[in-house]
């Protein structure tokens, strides 16, 4: 059956409703909730990076409780294998013959907790499933139902126990979302909820109510893909990637996958906005979460203390924008 985009109106309030919901469950997280729905609707995999207790966890879990589609969750360690995740092969007495036992990654929402905390062999099994769509068992590729995206959650490499992921992995992530303490309001409402009629911490998503399913969901990804794109807005998105790609200081820089990143992200991040057309404030607004993962910077920038978000600030300045 082909599928048709969701119209305009009906898009927007659909995402609308969507960002409220989840903020009902996590608080003081506008920016991290929005770049979460702009992943969902580029159908991208998205990081989330922050130190713990900030919430990474609950924010996907509320996502997934707002998206009526299979969700499941693997807790990352160092002795995770890669077929706790994929599945693998075992021999049915019965049949006399091998069957093939589905792992966790099976699903339409994968919650890939503290994901840098697992052996290279284990990331190496994500890689396939993320950019291919598909597993591969005991020499057969399974493919995975659309719509799938895993959504991540690491700690700092400071951290104690934790590895940098491969630099190929992270490219597979259309977004690194930062996920910043919350502010001090949004704190105290936070602890007043958590302490007020409930036994415990547990993560919370009561709230949440289940407003998409999967048909729904692929509809809106559908709607976003069909906004309209200015060739000059695309031409700022490549020339900014470009530009970061060359930028003095930077050892390895963003490929051609970052801009087609860029653009996808752009077009969600309008449709969010509630607009049929993408704007270079939608690129601009979208650029620190397509790239910050994407940038290797060099020994001389880290020693002066320039982050990777501080270097696309000055990018942003010194790249021209297209005017009307």
């Amino acid at each position: 059956m082909t599928q048709t985009p969701l119209p305009l109106t009906e898009a927007v309030i659909q995402l609308d409703q969507l960002e409220q919901n989840i903020g009902q469950a996590v608080s003081g997280q506008h920016q991290a909730i929005r770049e979460l729905l702009v992943a969902l609707v580029s159908a991208g995999h998205a990081l989330l990076e922050g130190v713990p207790g900030v919430g990474k966890t609950l924010l996907v879990r509320a996502l997934a409780a707002a998206v009526q589609g299979r969700y499941a969750r693997i807790q990352f360690t160092p002795d995770l294998m890669p077929s706790d995740v994929t599945g693998h092969a075992v021999f049915d007495l019965k049949r006399e013959a091998f069957r093939i036992r589905r792992g966790p990654i099976f699903c339409n929402l994968l919650l890939a907790d503290e994901i840098n905390r697992a052996p290279a062999k284990t990331q190496a099994a994500m890689l396939e499933a993320m950019q291919e769509g598909q597993v591969t068992i005991e020499g057969q590729a399974l493919a995975l139902e659309p719509p799938f995206l895993v959504f991540a959650t690491q700690n700092p490499i400071e951290q104690e126990g934790t590895y940098p992921l491969p630099q190929a992995q992270l490219d597979r992530f259309l977004l690194k979302i930062a996920v910043a303490p919350p502010s001090a309001e949004a704190e105290r409402a936070a602890v007043r909820a958590a302490t007020s009629g409930r036994i415990g911490d547990r993560l919370d998503t009561s709230a949440v109510r289940p407003l998409l399913d999967t048909a729904t969901l692929q509809r809106l990804q559908l709607s976003a893909t069909r906004l309209r794109l200015d060739e000059r807005v695309l031409d700022y998105a490549v020339a900014l990637v470009r530009a970061a790609r060359d930028w003095p200081g930077v050892d390895s820089g963003p490929g051609p996958r970052a801009s087609i990143a860029l653009v996808r992200a752009a077009r969600a991040h309008a449709l969010i906005e509630g607009r049929d057309f993408t704007t270079p404030d939608d690129v601009r607004c979208m650029l620190p979460a397509v790239l910050r993962h994407r940038l290797r910077l060099g020994a001389e920038l880290e020693i002066e203390g320039v982050s990777a978000d501080a270097l696309l600030g000055d990018l942003v300045e010194r790249v021209p924008a297209p005017r009307d």
